[in-house]
Order: C-alpha cells, then structure tokens, then sequence
C-alpha cells in the first residue's frame, strides 16, 4: 500500500475537506440503509460513526493481521485471512452502532451499497464524476 500525501499545505487543506465531504456522501446510504433495517432509532450520526469506525477497524485489524501472520503463513494466505477478519471487524462496527444483530449489520451493508451504487450511476449521469470503485465487478 503507497499512500501519498500532498505536502503544500493548500493541497493538504483540499485533500483532507474532499476527504471529509467523500466521507459524509458515503454516510448518507449507510444512514437510509439503517433506517430501512432499524427503524426510526437509527440516526445520521451513527451513520457517520459507523462509517468512520469501520474504515479505521477494518484498516487496523487488514495491517495487523497482515503483519503478525504474514511472518508465520506467507503474505498471500495472510492477507486473505486478514481481509476476512477486516470485514468480520466492519461488521461488528456496524452492528455496534446501530444496535442490531449480525444479519442485521449484514442487511445495512448490503442495502447501503446498493443505495451508493445507485447514487454513484447518477452522479456519472448528471456531473461526469463517480466513486473510487467499490463494487466487485
């Protein structure tokens, strides 16, 4: 993984405010997908904090698990392992934050995703821009 970083400080400012709006765009399907899964309890800043915190766990649980069991098992194997465990660990952000049950986590995900994959063909049709790809095929 290479992550490159503006380092002119107006570059870093636009970099980091489109991270925040890509951010708060992403949170807008997971925020309708928990209300069509929880009901009126779910709230928009779960959204975002779910989200957020599955981003950082998923990343944290793929390097670490990557790491430690790469030395042991070979970098291949690891990171499938770590991948599982990453989206194990997304999932049980996601049913921390808005109170549900495993299939529960797992119905917001997949109705969230499918909200952005619509969103995403109507922001190519309106402005010409889209996600970073996040559908599997």
């Amino acid at each position: 993984m290479d992550l490159r970083f503006p380092l002119e400080p107006l570059s870093l400012a636009v970099y980091l405010v489109g991270l925040l709006v890509l951010w708060f765009v992403v949170s807008i399907p997971v925020y309708f997908a928990g209300r069509a899964v929880k009901g009126r309890s779910a709230r928009f800043g779960r959204a975002l904090g779910a989200t957020l915190g599955g981003v950082v766990a998923y990343y944290l649980v793929f390097i670490a698990v990557s790491f430690f069991l790469g030395a042991v098992v070979g970098g291949g194997p690891a990171q499938v392992l770590a991948l599982l465990l990453g989206l194990v660990t997304w999932l049980a952000v996601f049913r921390a934050a808005f109170g549900t049950g495993w299939l529960g986590a797992i119905g917001i995900v997949v109705i969230a995703w499918l909200i952005l994959l619509v969103f995403d063909f109507f922001l190519v049709l309106a402005f010409g821009v889209e996600f970073p790809a996040f559908y599997p095929f």
